[in-house]
């Protein structure tokens, strides 16, 4: 049992894991290696002079892998509700998570297929989205949306961002109260 499965390892996802698994949260990511980013360059990153979107998306697994996230190339089928959270289901193997996040980029099919309230998009390019709140809830407790599927703009520094902001929602909602992450300047 996973506290969290992430549903997409590119900036958002990524970005996500890194927080949840740095909080000590069992971390799953799978991810089918299909993400948008890998066809970027990228000059417009704060903290990035410059890179190459594969090579964003790969230093992002590092990131959340060394703080222990698990990360699978697979790709989901479905989601369903189980016992203790969620049944997660991949073409490689099925995992259980208490919480979902959904960080699947413009891929909309397995959001509508497990019953996501979905809007049409407002960026260029991204028909559907998730209807999620300020927090990144959408209408099934437990299952969250971050990044392009979940309205903001498909910048990876804005999606980076607002993976890290519903992990930290996630992470809250695990501890029972609200969590921050400040590490300080080692002497």
């Amino acid at each position: 049992m996973f506290d969290v499965v992430i549903i997409g390892a590119g900036p958002t996802g990524a970005s996500a894991a890194l927080f949840t698994a740095k909080a000590g949260k069992k971390t799953l990511v799978i991810d089918n290696d299909k993400s948008v980013t890998k066809r970027a360059w990228i000059e417009n990153h704060y903290g990035v002079a410059e890179i190459t979107g594969p090579d964003l998306v790969e230093t992002g697994k590092k990131q959340a892998s060394k703080f222990g996230a698990e990360i699978v190339q697979a790709t989901v089928t479905n989601v369903s509700k189980a016992d203790n959270g969620f049944k997660v289901e991949t073409d490689q193997g099925a995992y259980e998570a208490q919480h979902v996040i959904v960080a699947t980029g413009m891929m909309a099919d397995l959001a509508e297929k497990i019953g996501l309230t979905t809007k049409p998009g407002t960026e260029p390019r991204i028909k559907t989205i998730l209807d999620v709140d300020a927090a990144g809830k959408t209408n099934i407790n437990g299952i969250w949306g971050a990044g392009t599927i979940a309205g903001m703009s498909m910048h990876t520094i804005i999606t980076a961002g607002d993976g890290a902001k519903v992990a930290i929602n996630v992470i809250s909602e695990l501890n029972g109260e609200r969590y921050v992450d400040h590490d300080v300047l080692k002497a």
